[in-house]
């Protein structure tokens, strides 16, 4: 079936619609990955967005049961060069066209990826819609008429409802090696060291998983929850994880992070980071077209250590607006934004970047024995 994808300033792209039918509006950006498209599918950073893959042929290992970044899709739409029609891989269990006809999420192919990538890179990330039911200049402006990105708060639409504690299967997949003794596909978990909670902003499984293989239970929280209730729990440490959104909207979070600095070690992710810079008194911008893909170049300023990180974020925290009391300690080397803070007097830091993700590299994983180490040196 004809698709198309109109973008609000007027530019429109006409494809062949996968998976569900229909219309969707969404901020339009592009992911570079060449790898992951099921985990950028899922994870509920991308709430509100369609995204382009620019890697030219997505589909071709189907979708699995076990590599989801959370139950379900979170893009509004999917935009792909070509869709693979027979997906071969031993862990498969359906394709991408029957994993979106299922979830309700509309797809669009045949699409020149790399002209849309140059155009969103020129005029920036917009407001988008794709459909198979209307005609270019309806879908203008239907595009038109869509709410932005700015102002947008997806938080609590991603947000668990309820509090619960993380017990899912979280142990490290590896190969058997008769030579080291390794009889299993997974080594065996850390006994618990630590006890912390989690904001939930729309985590990522994966986040979950590498919290507790480095020996953290953890125990996921409402985005809503206060300050007094998490300090009731008497948590070892806290933890802000990923989400969607403009970091500016989550004014009631930002309120509960600021009672919550120098009681308990806090570790931020992505949007937690950008939390943070606001609880810390600080301001976050819109990036142009966002850091979306697995080759982000980042420089530990302390160090002088360049890592190939993981990323997705629209918004950045400005490096202008923090206090003295807190220092920049990663920028990335593509556009000199800021991709870490640490507070100089309380135990608190966070990154924008994804270290529990593994885009070939694991440079960044190191975050998690470092949030072990400050809840050691504070007890």
């Amino acid at each position: 079936m004809r698709a198309i994808l109109a973008l609000e300033d007027g530019r429109t792209f006409e494809g062949i619609s996968f998976g569900a039918t229909g219309t969707t509006t969404g901020e339009i950006c592009f992911n570079t990955s060449m790898t992951g498209y099921q985990e950028v599918i899922t994870d509920p950073s991308y709430r509100g967005q369609i995204v382009a893959m620019t890697y030219p042929e997505i589909g071709n290992y189907g979708v699995n049961e076990l590599d989801g970044e959370s139950a379900s899709p979170h893009v509004r739409g999917f935009v792909i060069g070509q869709l693979c029609p027979a997906p071969s891989n031993w862990r498969a269990t359906k394709s991408l066209a029957d994993y979106f006809s299922e979830h309700g999420v509309l797809g669009i192919e045949d699409i020149d990826t790399r002209a849309l990538t140059k155009h969103l890179r020129s005029r920036g990330a917009m407001r988008s819609c794709l459909t198979t039911e209307m005609t270019a200049e309806e879908a203008v402006a239907h595009a038109q008429k869509s709410a932005p990105m700015e102002g947008s708060d997806f938080v609590q639409e991603v947000s668990t409802p309820e509090s619960f504690l993380w017990t899912a299967e979280s142990r490290e997949w590896t190969i058997p090696n008769a030579c080291t003794g390794q009889e299993t596909n997974y080594l065996e978990l850390p006994p618990v060291r630590h006890r912390i909670v989690a904001f939930d902003f729309g985590i990522k499984y994966n986040i979950l998983r590498r919290l507790r293989q480095a020996g953290f239970e953890v125990e996921l929280l409402n985005a809503r929850t206060s300050a007094a209730d998490v300090l009731k729990r008497n948590p070892d440490g806290i933890f802000l994880s990923n989400g969607p959104g403009d970091p500016a909207a989550l004014g009631y979070i930002h309120e509960e992070m600021r009672q919550l600095i120098g009681k308990k070690p806090i570790f931020g992710i992505c949007l937690g980071n950008q939390i943070l810079g606001h609880a810390f008194g600080g301001k976050t911008f819109k990036l142009k077209f966002g850091h979306r893909g697995g080759n982000q170049p980042v420089k530990d300023l302390r160090s002088g250590r360049i890592s190939i990180t993981s990323q997705n974020h629209g918004f950045a925290v400005d490096a202008d607006s923090l206090p003295s009391n807190v220092e920049v300690t990663h920028i990335n080397l593509n556009d000199d934004t800021v991709e870490g803070i640490r507070h100089k007097e309380h135990p608190v830091f966070s990154v924008q970047y994804h270290p529990e993700a593994a885009p070939g590299p694991n440079d960044a994983s190191y975050f998690f024995q470092e949030f072990a180490a400050m809840i050691d040196s504070v007890k």
